[in-house]
Formats: structure tokens, C-alpha cells, sequence
């Protein structure tokens, strides 16, 4: 079965996902030559290890909490809360509370 990726002028429901945060899925909300945006979720104690992006990336969280660490700081972001980071810029996510953010990834500079 095939992805279902957004089309252009879709809209698609971003709201926080609340009591079926626990069952849901990361999923690829759309992507092209240039650009993807994912869902990623994530349970509390969770980490993503430190990594590269191949293009610039904007981290906003739907909901829950996450620590960001990049540049030599931890950032937290809870609901609401954006942080861009340039291309190639090692990064790491833990999860903090069970969460939900929305992983852009600029991909063609």
C-alpha cells in the first residue's frame, strides 16, 4: 500500500492528537523535491541519537514535551513552541512527556 502523502492545496488536520497520542504513528504529512514535513511521535524516555539533516529543519511541537539538543544547549519546547535549525547541524531529540511535533525539512537550498 502506498503512502498517502498531502497534495498540493489538501488540507491536513495538524491539531494535537490528545488521547490517541499513545497509538499513534510517525507519518510523512507530505513531501516533494523540496520540502518534507513529518509527524513525529514520540513516548516519554524516547531518543532520537544525534544526526544530521540535509537541509535547514523547523522542529514545532503539537503537544507533549521534547529537549532539543543542538549548538551545545538543550532546548526545550512544549506546545506551541518552534526552533529552526540550520542545515547539517548535528542534532539529538529526547522525549520529555509523550509528544507529538511537526519535522519540516527544507531539502533543495
Amino acid at each position: 500500500m502506498a503512502i498517502h502523502h498531502a497534495a498540493p492545496g489538501e488540507v491536513v488536520d495538524v491539531r494535537p492528537l490528545g488521547s490517541r497520542l499513545a497509538d499513534a504513528k510517525t507519518t510523512t504529512l507530505l513531501k516533494t523535491e523540496h520540502l518534507e514535513v513529518v509527524r513525529v511521535v514520540m513516548a516519554s524516555g524516547k531518543e532520537i541519537s544525534t544526526h544530521e539533516a540535509p537541509g535547514e529543519i523547523v522542529v514545532q511541537c503539537l503537544e507533549g514535551k521534547i529537549v532539543v539538543s543542538a549548538l551545545g544547549k538543550d532546548r526545550e519546547l512544549e506546545a506551541g513552541m518552534l526552533l529552526y535549525l540550520a542545515a547539517e547541524v548535528p542534532h539529538a531529540v529526547r522525549c520529555v512527556e509523550d509528544a507529538s511535533f511537526l519535522l519540516t525539512i527544507l531539502l533543495d537550498r
